[in-house]
This record gives structure tokens, C-alpha cells and sequence, in this order.
């Protein structure tokens, strides 16, 4: 490798370098975006429409405090008979403190056996965690949880 081969390199490389580090202070510096009660709702909407949800047949198993946000689980069933004329056809998980209020969304069909899932999030600070279960009947269920966050996992 000759001299000026080398000297171009370590060039390129210091300013690679330098554009991350900048763009890191500039991520820095830029507020966050968060979810909030609002934007969780709004999008509930956008989800279920016009329905009401009902409490109940949502189960959502979540830590109560959870040490560090970068990897909480949780735990999900919906109380259905999964048969081809009433199965639970989605569950969705929704975060209102998080940077996007829609976390994740499961579909099931009557031979998934039953609506069951754990997973694992990232919680950016102390929220409150939604499971909303469509059913193929048309009703919408729902259960939420508060779970209090001490160091959070999206930055925060």
C-alpha cells in the first residue's frame, strides 16, 4: 500500500468519524418525540373505529416496576373459544409514554388454538400499557396496565 493510499484512507476515516459525532449531538440536542393519552387514543381510533371496548377477556401480564425499560415483558391472552365462529382475530398493544404509541399487533385465526402471546418492549418511561383485542363478532376488548419505569429503554 503506498504512502498516499494510506494518507487517504486515515483522511476519509477521521471525517466518517467526525460526520457520526456530529450527527450523535445533533440526535442530542433534537427533542423527543412522545406518545401521549391523545396520540394513543387517536390511534386506537384509527384501529377499532367506532367501537366501544368492553373490560374484559383481556388478560396483560407486565411486571409492575421494571428496573430497566430496554426489555420488559409481557404477556397477553384474550378469553375466547377460538372456533371458526368466534375467535379473537387481533390484539394489538398500545404505549402512551412511548416515542410511537403503537407497539405491535397479533392476528390470530381460529386454528392459532388460542389467543396467547409473550413478547418483550421497551417502555421509555413510568406508562400505561393497552391490550385491545378485536373479536370476529365485531366487539372490542380491553384491559391496561401501569407499569413504572425506572431507567427507561428508548433513550430515555
Amino acid at each position: 500500500m503506498s504512502t498516499g493510499t494510506a494518507a487517504t484512507r486515515r483522511r476519509m476515516i477521521e471525517q466518517v468519524g467526525a460526520g457520526v459525532l456530529a450527527a450523535g449531538g445533533l440526535l442530542l440536542l433534537a427533542p423527543r418525540a412522545r406518545a401521549d393519552l391523545v396520540k394513543a387514543q387517536k390511534l386506537m381510533k384509527e384501529l377499532i373505529g367506532d367501537r366501544t371496548p368492553q373490560e374484559g377477556k383481556v388478560r396483560l401480564e407486565m411486571p409492575q416496576i421494571a428496573e430497566n425499560g430496554q426489555s420488559v415483558p409481557l404477556t397477553a391472552a384474550v378469553d375466547s373459544p377460538m372456533t371458526p365462529d368466534n375467535y379473537c382475530r387481533v390484539v394489538h398493544i398500545l404505549a402512551d409514554g412511548n416515542p410511537e404509541a403503537g407497539v405491535c399487533s397479533f392476528e390470530f385465526t381460529p386454528m392459532s388454538g388460542r389467543a396467547e402471546f409473550s413478547t418483550r418492549m421497551r417502555l421509555a418511561q413510568t406508562q400505561n400499557v393497552w391490550a385491545v383485542a378485536e373479536m370476529s363478532d365485531g366487539s372490542v376488548w380491553m384491559t391496561k396496565t401501569e407499569v413504572k419505569v425506572t431507567i427507561g429503554g428508548c433513550g430515555g
